[in-house]
């Protein structure tokens, strides 16, 4: 389109702040992690204190985010999704008991997941999101599409960019014995993300029969790598979203919660930067592109 490698154009604005949490809760315990323990299943209840404290600091920042809620939270704290939606807050779809959509057996458990997770978030909310992020960050061959069916407008998966919103694809093909070969672009706006950019790896210690992650990373360290991030997009990207995604019962200890204050604090006071919905974000996109341009 004309423009300069490393620019976007996506809004009068210099920069966007997209906060996203991933309001996990009990699922991501006892789905993925298949957790018996009453201690393991417990670090999943602590995302509720943490929702309360996220809550709060958003309203002292007159701050709009993003919580991605599995329907497996919505069934078990519909009073809390309430609240996250009374605060004017957007909620996404982020699988029923956190499913790896490519761990699921076929196309058609695939769509049946992303209904029933539908229907929990409307039994709770009475929310119909526009707005999928992926348990694990991992789509299936069939994500994209079975997105599309189901009328979602934005996803929040994928990696290929880190501050530029773009479209999804369908019809990739991976060669082993010679050149990706990229599909087409659709009508699926795609707000990328990062490991680097989430609390999970960097905070959460795990400990599990095949793996052990480390985490308890110090908020400093944490804080000077989102803020050299921040910078690196506000100095070279007219335009640039910066997302961060973060979980309840991660980022909602004290000492995070103090250095999350502060960076939305920083961020602030940086001339042209708004804060924004992951919605907001993807349909100005969509208002200034269209796929395959």
């Amino acid at each position: 389109m004309g423009e300069c490698p490393g620019r976007v154009s996506m809004s009068s604005h210099r920069a966007t702040v997209c906060l996203t949490f991933d309001f996990d809760a009990i699922s991501l315990w006892i789905g993925p992690y298949g957790a018996t323990s009453p201690s393991m299943i417990s670090r999943g209840e602590f995302a509720v204190v943490g929702v309360e404290r996220i809550l709060r600091l958003l309203d002292r920042s007159s701050v709009a985010a993003t919580f991605f809620v599995p329907g497996h939270t919505a069934d078990t704290y519909p009073d809390t999704v309430r609240a996250i939606a009374a605060a004017g807050h957007e909620i996404g779809h982020h699988g029923y008991l956190h499913e790896n959509p490519v761990a699921l057996e076929s196309r058609e458990r695939e769509r049946q997941v992303l209904q029933r997770g539908l229907e929990a978030l409307d039994r709770a909310a009475a929310v119909r999101p526009v707005g999928y992020r992926s348990p694990a960050w991992d789509n299936s061959p069939h994500t994209i599409e079975l997105l599309l069916d189901a009328g979602f407008r934005y996803e929040s998966s994928l990696m290929g960019k880190d501050f530029e919103p773009h479209w999804c694809r369908v019809g990739d093909v991976a060669q082993p014995d010679g050149p990706y070969l990229f599909g087409r672009e659709v009508d699926l706006v795609e707000l990328p993300v990062s490991w680097l950019l989430d609390d999970f790896p960097h905070f959460e210690y795990v400990r599990l029969a095949n793996r052990i992650s480390p985490g308890l990373s110090a908020a400093s360290k944490v804080e000077e790598i989102w803020r050299d991030e921040f910078d690196f997009m506000y100095r070279e990207m007219d335009g640039g979203v910066f997302t961060l995604t973060m979980h309840p019962e991660v980022i909602g200890r004290g000492h995070r919660m103090l250095m999350l204050e502060r960076l939305v604090a920083y961020f602030a006071e940086h001339a042209g930067v708004r804060f924004a919905t992951l919605a907001q974000a993807a349909d100005e996109f969509r208002a200034q592109s269209r796929p395959g341009t």
